[in-house]
């Protein structure tokens, strides 16, 4: 088995790993980081390291070399970045691995801009139209709640100037994860190996599909069918779907390389030689962890925002179809059922998908370590060992919107347990809503305005009788005669 060695090389280069160029790494493959497990087999196999080309520029990035993949992270989540990018929302300029920014001034940022004017005016004609439809609305509180969803969903508008302020976090982002990449080819000594390129395909045909008809048909089964109107709900539809489906692909990616790399440290354990290699593999998790921390931060307004949609939309959703079911599962039932599914369904895979990552960063690698039998190992190694195990304990992985709240399953719990006693407090006010079962057909076409105007008028109905018989009382006493006693004269 080969010497597992290094050269000592500086900690500032170490940390801000940055893509290599092809000389240093192939300077790389020939000896200085012998340690790692691909390259200790390629060592055993008398591998020689092919001759440097010194002709080619020091300006070549590391894409040259064959051995090593760059951008690995974004050409997996790249399918769903794109769809983004047109409709408007992910104005970022990537130039190559850990070169993407956000500019004001680039073609990408005008033509969201523009998309972001036409869409509001197209949104704005929908809404007054809406607005129009609920003042002329007459009918139960139900049916009025329902119209106020139409509303609601056309919240996912304010998503846009969101993710605007975010994006330079979000490519900062980016870069990190490519320089993650490199740190982890230095160590492992191979890519970073994630396969969620043919799910991201998959997640960007079929969703914004499913999304179309799930609008598509709550349009046909809760209001006339307008396709004038039904094409800003579709675009809005599949803007919070397709962030749900970025943030499942950016987890998803987390939990895999964490797994990965549990796996790799397992490994190189049983050929554990100097502390030196436990200390990096250190290093590399902190990365992670900070990865972790760091999407929740890039993504910090834009999920506060999406959680807050998700749960109004559907408490409204859930509200209306409890509220029409003792009358029994009516057309107006199908869409509400599907809006409700749709978005828990939605809200769900974003806890537990941020609930997995953390996991699988923090716990899993913390079980991994416990597992370790130390009794073989040197005192370095063992120190290195427990200041691993103390490193996962001191930084937290979890994925935190920037304090605000913990996005796990906890945050699903808790919302609906809120939920739930909204719900509870609607179905009671709209029991407590009097309803005219009179013989006339007009009876029963009563607006909430109606309802409230008609409680206010027997309030002052009955705060005017109260009054004319307290004044009643007065006055029949005031002219009442006066009783006087009667005595008897005396006799004689």
């Amino acid at each position: 088995m080969a010497s597992y060695y290094r050269r000592k090389k500086p900690d500032a280069v170490f940390l801000n790993a940055k893509p290599l160029n092809s000389a240093n790494a192939q300077a790389y493959l020939y000896g200085v980081r012998k340690y790692s497990i691909g390259l200790a087999e390629r060592l055993d196999a008398d591998y020689e390291a092919p001759p440097v080309d010194r002709k080619k520029s020091s300006d070549s990035t590391a894409s040259n070399n064959p051995e090593f993949t760059p951008s690995v992270f974004y050409r997996n989540i790249a399918p769903v970045n794109w769809f983004l990018r047109i409709i408007g929302v992910l104005p970022i300029v990537r130039r190559g691995p850990a070169r993407a920014k956000f500019e004001m001034n680039s073609a990408s940022f005008v033509y969201s801009v523009v998309f972001y004017i036409l869409l509001s005016c197209y949104v704005s004609y929908v809404a007054n139209n809406r607005i129009h439809v609920v003042r002329s609305l007459s009918g139960p509180f139900e049916e009025a709640v329902i119209a106020y969803l139409f509303l609601v969903n056309i919240l996912p508008i304010m998503i846009i100037p969101i993710l605007w302020s975010e994006a330079r976090k979000i490519a900062r982002l980016f870069n990190d994860w490519d320089d993650f990449e490199v740190l982890y080819y230095q160590i492992s000594g191979h890519s970073l190996p994630l396969k969620l390129r043919q799910k991201a395909v998959y997640i960007a045909i079929v969703l914004p599909i499913l999304s179309v008809l799930s609008v598509v048909i709550t349009h046909i089964t809760m209001s006339d069918l307008n396709i004038n109107q039904v094409v800003p709900y579709c675009i809005l539809d599949n803007l919070t779907a397709m962030l749900g489906a970025w943030w499942f692909l950016i987890c998803e990616a987390m939990s895999t390389t964490a797994h990965l790399l549990a796996e790799r440290f397992q490994k190189a354990l049983k050929h554990i030689g100097p502390a030196a290699m436990v200390a990096d593999y250190r290093v590399l998790w902190l990365r992670l962890s900070k990865l972790t921390r760091d999407t929740g931060n890039a993504l910090c307004y834009t999920f506060v925002f999406m959680s807050l949609y998700l749960f109004f939309i559907i408490t409204l959703s859930i509200y209306g179809l409890m509220s029409q079911l003792s009358e029994g599962f009516g057309i107006k039932d199908i869409g509400l059922t599907i809006t409700a599914l749709w978005n828990i369904g939605l809200l769900f895979y974003i806890c537990d998908e941020a609930h997995y990552a953390s996991v699988n960063v923090r716990t899993n690698f913390q079980k991994k370590l416990l597992m370790v039998e130390l009794n073989w190992m040197n005192s370095d190694a063992q120190t290195e060992i427990n200041m691993f195990l103390r490193a996962t304990e001191m930084n937290p992985s979890t994925i935190n919107c920037g304090g605000f709240f913990d996005v796990n399953r906890s945050l699903f719990k808790g919302l609906i347990t809120t939920m739930v006693t909204y719900l509870v407090v609607l179905l009671q006010f709209q029991i407590s809503i009097p309803t005219d079962k009179g013989d006339s057909e007009g009876s029963t076409n009563i607006t909430v305005a109606d309802l409230l105007m008609d409680s206010l008028d027997n309030d002052m109905t009955l705060m005017g009788s109260t009054a004319t018989t307290a004044s009643t009382t007065r006055v029949s006493t005031s002219l009442a005669p006066p009783t006087t006693k009667s005595t008897r004269g005396r006799k004689g």
